[in-house]
């Protein structure tokens, strides 16, 4: 789609590192969710040191979709769902936006429950008394918060991943071996690896990672829009996307996926210096692994920990239930947004409000929280790779693009992540077909 609006300077000033710092940072850090922590440390206490060279594939691969996310928000001014009700058959578009919001409230609702576990180390309340809090709490947020205040709380939200860092220093591993199984990975195709390999592939290149980093990247263009207009231009202009705006997007996501990546990395590395070292191989939760720094490094790691998973969890839940949102509105035609006040969006909204409270009482419903995430896990699995097959198609048309379609270098890359996960993706299926 061609550029709109008037030509700017070509003199810009440089913005400062926070402020270049948006929608990259904020999904790369909420890609660390909870449940992905579980995820990560599941893998450490079962295989040890065996998958810390993981996130130097997964990081160029994330960095690159969600480049290309980003990209087709800026251009278009549209999420992914948008794009595609505009240019694309709804046929494709209703399922799949269908099984991104089951998958995300579910995802939601073991994000709630973790948190509440998390949270039940560090305050003497039961989680089942702290899920409705946290909901309570998270929904508020939304509701009666503007744009501004919510991107602004989930900017500081992300230093949550720090606790990750600190945590994995204090688990006092190794580091020889931590270094050798970083850079000599000991690579063998055995049930249990490529399980961990898909687990982690499913983990970090998330749907609704896409969705967020799409529709985040629209509505600053819109915000920014609204706060450049000329007296008497129609609401719908927006200057026009600058080389700038391009560079500084790119930034913003590699410094998030950098980010998520350590992140993850810390967390594998601390359950292996801990569980895996302990004989624990087996846990149902990251707040097992909370709990178990502590004989090994004290109160302050196990804090530490917990108090990551309640910052990624706050960070999270807004990105899950507000992807969802956003699809949804989309694929419906709603109006939609964060910027927009609750009576102005109702529908927007009124998606958001479910799917926290339906996530909410999945707590309560007697469901394990362990095969909870499995069938996330596994709608995610499905949806992942088709879905980059429809990005990588809309953001080589020339048509919805114009000059800011994909180059040689990001096909590659874009191309190769789709069929890793493609893969990954059929491996998840054999996984759960195979006793």
């Amino acid at each position: 789609m061609p550029e709109v609006g008037a030509p700017t300077s070509k003199k810009h000033a440089v913005p400062g590192i926070f402020k270049i710092l948006g929608p990259g940072i904020i999904t790369g850090a909420s890609d660390d969710d909870p449940a992905a922590i579980g995820t990560f440390a599941a893998v450490g206490a079962s295989l040890g040191f065996a998958t810390l060279w993981l996130p130097l594939l997964t990081l160029p691969l994330m960095a690159t979709v969600q480049f290309i996310c980003a990209k087709i928000g800026l251009v278009t001014g549209h999420g992914i769902a948008g794009v595609v009700h505009k240019y694309y058959s709804r046929k494709l578009l209703y399922p799949v936006v269908a099984a991104l919001f089951i998958a995300n409230t579910i995802g939601a609702g073991v994000d709630l429950g973790i948190m509440a576990a998390a949270l039940n180390l560090i305050i003497p309340i039961p989680a089942p008394v702290l899920v409705p809090i946290l909901t309570a709490l998270i929904l508020t947020a939304l509701l009666f918060g503007s744009y501004k205040q919510i991107t602004g709380v989930l900017k500081w939200l992300t230093l949550a991943l720090f606790a990750y860092v600190a945590a994995a220093l204090l688990s006092r591993p190794d580091w020889g071996e931590v270094l050798r199984a970083t850079v000599l990975p000991s690579i063998h195709f055995d049930k249990a690896l490529i399980g961990a390999v898909v687990a982690i592939l499913g983990a970090n290149i998330s749907p609704y990672a896409f969705f967020w980093q799409t529709e985040t990247e629209a509505e600053e263009r819109r915000q920014h829009g609204e706060e450049q207009r000329p007296k008497g231009r129609a609401r719908r202009w927006r200057p026009r996307l600058t080389n700038d705006e391009i560079k500084y997007a790119a930034m913003d996501v590699n410094v998030g996926m950098f980010f998520a990546n350590l992140a993850m990395y810390c967390i594998i590395l601390a359950a292996a210096a801990t569980l895996h070292a302990s004989g624990k191989t087996q846990i149902s939760s990251a707040a097992d692994l909370a709990d178990a720094l502590r004989p090994v490094a004290g109160d302050g790691a196990r804090l530490l920990f917990a108090v990551g998973i309640v910052g990624s969890g706050l960070l999270a839940m807004p990105t899950l239930t507000g992807s969802a949102a956003y699809a949804v509105s989309q694929a419906f035609g709603w109006k939609y947004g964060l910027n927009r006040k609750p009576h102005q969006a109702r529908q927007f909204y009124a998606v958001i409000v479910v799917a926290a409270l339906i996530g909410m009482l999945i707590n309560f419903a007697g469901f394990n929280p362990v095969d909870a995430l499995v069938w996330a896990s596994t709608l995610y699995g499905v949806l992942a790779p088709l879905l980059l097959v429809v990005i990588m198609l809309i953001s080589n048309n020339r048509e919805i693009m114009g000059r800011r379609k994909n180059g040689r270098l990001l096909n590659i890359m874009g191309w190769t992540a789709t069929i890793i996960m493609f893969a990954a993706s059929g491996a998840l299926i054999l996984t759960l077909l195979t006793p």
